[in-house]
């Protein structure tokens, strides 16, 4: 009796204990599987991080290297004040970056492409600054995964080319003269220096034109200072069509102009002066109510003939005008010799 009441002490008592150590096993693997879930968790949840903070890394460095290529263009193109220069380091930039066949500034959308067969097949992008259109970029063989960073790049070039026609504009403000459209006297000036200096180094001739209007001030006095001006505008174009390219003409101070002549000897000089002279005295020029016969008289001189500095060449060109004055006006002197100075 007692063995039998041990005998089922013992097989309880096992009873029990593996009742309680299957409910430990299974709290375990319970346990062990949340703490697998959460590790998988926590692990997806790095991973996720790990891809946004690469996708974040792309964006940035896709970022960083628009600004990249933006400061690269704009170096590069800024670093001339010629148009054409700079839209070939555009072009150049671009080639650099894209997948681009051709690419052309044009100054205008051609309206009607089929008049312009040498723009078919090409894509035009307009060239604005605010409400000013600078002219257009026609393209072509650009992939449409390209045509972002190209449109950035175009807006980009649209500035640096919106301040160098600006720099251009103060430039030409500059050293052109506000009435008569011709150089500056500072300008030339300049010119006259460079030129000089160009002429002695080569061994060249070089001329000096002084044109001054013939009684200028009786214009004013008789029809007044709006007559004046027009007189001075029709002389001077007068001058800029009788003179080659590489001369280099200018207002030097109220009703006097000058010209600067080149590869030009005296009796070169005395032609053009002549030439001059005779084409405004023979031009009627209207201005307003009146018609006005106008003359002018000038004097040349020449380098290395009659001087061997520049203040000289210009006194002496000075000088001579002053006699072509002094004979009658309206006529041509070239420098002889000082005589009978003022």
């Amino acid at each position: 009796m007692h063995l039998y009441l041990m005998l089922m002490l013992i097989i309880l008592f096992v009873v029990a204990v593996s009742y309680f150590a299957k409910a430990a096993v299974l709290d375990f693997e319970q346990r062990a599987d949340n703490d697998v879930v959460r590790v998988k968790t926590v692990y997806s949840q790095i991973i996720e991080e790990k891809d946004r903070l690469a996708d974040e890394k792309r964006k940035l460095q896709d970022e960083a290297d628009r600004i990249f290529a933006m400061y690269e263009l704009t170096r590069e193109v800024t670093a001339t004040f010629d148009e054409q220069e700079a839209f070939q380091s555009f072009k150049d930039h671009l080639a650099r970056r894209l997948v681009l066949e051709d690419c052309r500034l044009v100054e205008h959308f051609p309206k009607d492409i089929e008049d312009f067969p040498s723009f078919k097949g090409y894509r035009f992008f307009p060239l604005r600054t605010k409400k000013m259109v600078l002219g257009e970029i026609a393209y072509k063989g650009l992939s449409d995964q390209d045509e972002e960073t190209f449109t950035i790049l175009a807006h980009q070039f649209a500035l640096a080319l919106r301040r160098i026609r600006l720099y251009n504009d103060v430039e030409n403000m500059a050293i052109t003269d506000g009435l008569t459209r011709m150089h500056t006297r500072r300008y030339l000036n300049e010119r006259f220096e460079e030129e000089f200096g160009r002429a002695k180094l080569k061994k060249a001739p070089l001329s000096l034109l002084m044109i001054d209007v013939d009684h200028f001030k009786k214009v004013n006095d008789q029809y007044g200072h709006l007559t004046g001006d027009m007189v001075l505008r029709e002389v001077a174009r007068i001058i800029a069509v009788q003179i080659r390219e590489i001369d280099i003409a200018g207002r030097y101070g109220g009703e006097e102009f000058c010209v600067i002549l080149p590869d030009t000897d005296k009796p070169g000089a005395l032609i053009v002066a002549e030439r001059i002279r005779l084409a405004i005295h023979e031009h009627k020029i209207k201005a307003y109510d009146a018609t006005l016969a106008i003359s002018v008289s000038v004097g040349a001189a020449a380098f290395p003939e009659d001087a061997s500095q520049t203040e000289e060449l210009l006194d002496k060109s000075d000088w001579a005008l002053y006699r072509a004055k002094k004979s009658g006006r309206n006529r041509v002197a070239g420098f002889s010799v000082y005589e009978d100075r003022p």
